[in-house]
């Protein structure tokens, strides 16, 4: 980690611990959101708090052109990858689950691969080991779903991936985070769109800890994390980037451990002392950081 660049490793650190503590939180806040309008309203108001700061700094508004592509990676990575997971995560067990993210910096790398831009051979490596680690550690939940649920998180996998390249590859949203508040805004009016249109309401009342759990998505999951990894995209390999997707569930373990109490077998010492090898393999894989701005 020591060879990142610092904004990297702020960037990397902040993605693992945060989307790690966010299982939680997203748990929590479905006891009184229904999944599409949880997300939608987490985005919108991350996205208005982010475009707000942004127009009191003086940046100018997006053009024509840089709200259509945001809007169009806003479907993909929140509509499709956020909003999907949500429903996926009602109808499929939190260990398949992780199998099945633990695929999508595999899917990403391929992703970026049809633009020229392979990994390497030791990033590879990485890739796999880090995919053999979550799924050493997901082996003690249970494996269970309903075929919706395993659609959704496959569309929710290939949604996020594509959304994530054509970010960086084809599309041109705002610069910096006048990019990410377009970005933001418009996936929210998508998701709580759907929601509305599919017949979500709020049938449990909104109690405190719900409540708490959604303003924490809104904080950290969405204006720290999806800014931080929106970022990353745009300043290391895609395989380092999507790395997240082994160490969450190292952070999750780690914070069940240390806030809830949760026993820690062999196993699963194995598998994170493998997802963090894995980590540390992806993040020296390419003596420079190739940029795609």
């Amino acid at each position: 980690m020591s060879r990142l660049p610092r904004s990297v490793l702020i960037a990397l650190l902040t993605v693992y611990i945060v989307w790690g503590s966010t299982y939680f939180a997203i748990h929590v806040a479905l006891t009184a959101f229904p999944p599409f309008l949880l997300m939608g309203t987490r985005f919108l108001m991350a996205g208005g708090l982010l475009f707000a700061w942004q127009k009191f700094r003086g940046t100018a508004n997006p053009s024509w052109r840089e709200w259509r592509d945001g809007g169009v990676v806003g479907v993909l990575m929140l509509g499709g990858g956020m909003g999907l997971t949500a429903v996926a995560q009602q109808s499929i067990s939190s260990g398949l689950t992780a199998v099945f993210i633990a695929c999508s910096p595999m899917i990403l790398s391929f992703c970026v691969g049809l633009f020229g831009d392979w990994p390497n051979r030791r990033e590879w490596t990485g890739i796999v080991i880090g995919f053999a680690g979550a799924v050493l550690l997901s082996l003690g939940g249970e494996f269970s779903a309903r075929p919706a649920g395993i659609i959704s998180l496959l569309g929710a996998i290939l949604c996020w991936d594509i959304g994530s390249v054509l970010s960086q590859r084809k599309l041109k949203m705002a610069p910096g985070a006048m990019g990410f508040a377009s970005e933001m805004l418009l996936g929210g009016v998508f998701l709580t769109m759907v929601g509305f249109l599919s017949g979500e309401k709020f049938t449990a009342p909104i109690t405190m800890n719900a409540m708490f759990a959604w303003s924490y998505l809104v904080v950290a999951g969405s204006l720290l994390a999806f800014t931080a990894y929106m970022y990353l995209l745009s300043a290391v390999p895609p395989a380092l980037a999507g790395s997240y997707a082994y160490v969450n569930p190292v952070i999750a373990v780690a914070l069940g451990v240390m806030l809830g109490g949760e026993q820690v077998a062999a196993r699963e010492i194995l598998a994170m002392t493998i997802i963090l090898g894995s980590v540390f393999i992806l993040t020296t894989a390419r003596s420079k950081q190739k940029n795609h701005v």
